[in-house]
């Protein structure tokens, strides 16, 4: 059941692929999102991932969804629920992003048609997810395991699509690339909120065009 509730999501995940980052939008300020995720936009950061501790998330995700359509993967993060997975899907999210690894979140993702995108800390965890039916194992906090663990969890479970998060930085994501991260995600490095809060979403341009760079260079 798990390779063909994959084969459902498969277009998102080869879209994350494909971009190779996901911002990690936690924010105090909702009512500036369009205009930040605009600046995100024109840094080439497409994959945009609204984490529920953003006040009103559910309408914000709404929102984005309508002022942006296609040109934003829109995903929701910090899901520790199915039923909260199910409702951020109803409001627009491509994409289910958790902090832990819980079969249900997975299975109302795919029953939604969104793909699973679990955190896990252990390669026990990181291979459960994947029998449970993840798309994506999120590598959560991804900093404090450090890159020679996520190589050597690699080395005798090649079959996992794994995606540090926590930990990455604009210069180091390409990196992660290199030692075979299907994407980044990106936090605060990315999404700085105080520039946010000045208006100043030049400041998300220039951070997504230093984090788009670092992962075009590794990947050649």
């Amino acid at each position: 059941m798990s390779a063909v509730l994959r084969d459902t999501t498969s277009s998102i995940v080869e879209r994350i692929r494909d971009l190779g980052a996901v911002a990690v939008v936690r924010s105090q300020y909702p009512d500036r999102l369009a205009p930040a995720v605009e600046a995100l936009l024109a840094g080439g950061v497409e994959a945009v991932e609204i984490t529920l501790t953003v006040p009103g998330a559910l309408d914000q995700i709404r929102r984005v969804r309508d002022s942006f359509g296609e040109r934003v993967l829109l995903g929701v993060g910090s899901v520790t629920d199915g039923e909260t997975a199910r409702a951020s899907v109803e409001a627009g999210a491509r994409y289910v992003v958790s902090p832990v690894f819980h079969p249900a979140i997975i299975e109302a993702a795919h029953a939604a048609g969104a793909a699973a995108m679990p955190g896990c800390f252990t390669p026990t965890e990181a291979q459960a997810a994947w029998e449970a039916g993840a798309d994506v194992v999120k590598v959560f906090p991804a900093g404090v395991l450090g890159m020679s663990f996520f190589k050597a969890v690699l080395a005798p479970l090649p079959h996992l699509r794994l995606m540090p998060t926590g930990g990455v930085t604009l210069d180091n994501a390409g990196d992660w690339i290199r030692t075979g991260a299907v994407a980044v995600g990106v936090g605060s490095a990315l999404w700085d909120d105080r520039a946010v809060a000045a208006g100043d979403y030049g400041a998300l341009t220039a951070n997504a065009r230093r984090l788009t760079a670092s992962i075009a260079a590794a990947r050649g």
